[in-house]
């Protein structure tokens, strides 16, 4: 018994395939992912080269055939898809609305603060924390020892404290 192969018109293969697999491919992979198209034209180029190459040895339908490169080439572009998503960073969540506005509402409340505070406790601060110097360095800038910029610090925090839990 010899197994000759079919003669298969490629020109109506494709016509008569190209919608079953675009279909196939656009449910697996989602309408909206745009690579859906790319992958269904791989696959259609693959099949005619396949053919033409003598691969369908006829023992199946083309059908089966085209349906089994299909399904392959659709698990293929997922598994590279998700290697890919692998090591691609976790974006960051959207700020809570809520938590940005009582956040800054905090913020003009230790301004408001700061503001009330004696000139010496607010410059200690302010050399201190926000130009991040050494204390020794506010200790030399003021003109008194570093334990008293420590002791000023300190009190001016305890102050803030204080004052925001009214």
């Amino acid at each position: 018994m010899t197994n000759s192969r079919p003669e298969i018109d490629l020109d109506e293969l494709v016509l008569k395939f190209r919608p079953v697999v675009s279909f196939r491919v656009r449910k697996a992979l989602g309408g909206a992912t745009p690579d859906w198209e790319d992958v269904a034209n791989e696959i259609i180029t693959q099949v005619i080269e396949k053919v033409k190459s003598g691969e369908f040895r006829g023992e199946s339908s083309i059908g089966t055939f085209i349906y089994t490169i299909t399904s392959r080439r659709i698990v293929d572009h997922i598994r590279q898809k998700t290697r890919i998503l692998r090591h691609a960073p976790e974006p960051s969540a959207f700020p809570d609305p809520h938590e940005t506005v009582e956040s800054r509402e905090r913020a003009e409340q230790i301004a408001e603060v700061i503001r009330g505070l004696k000139p010496k406790f607010r410059e200690v601060l302010y050399l201190y924390y926000y130009k991040e110097m050494p204390r020794e360095e506010v200790a030399r800038r003021l003109g008194i020892p570093p334990r008293r910029v420590s002791e000023r610090v300190n009190y001016a925090l305890k102050l803030i404290k204080k004052d925001l839990k009214k």
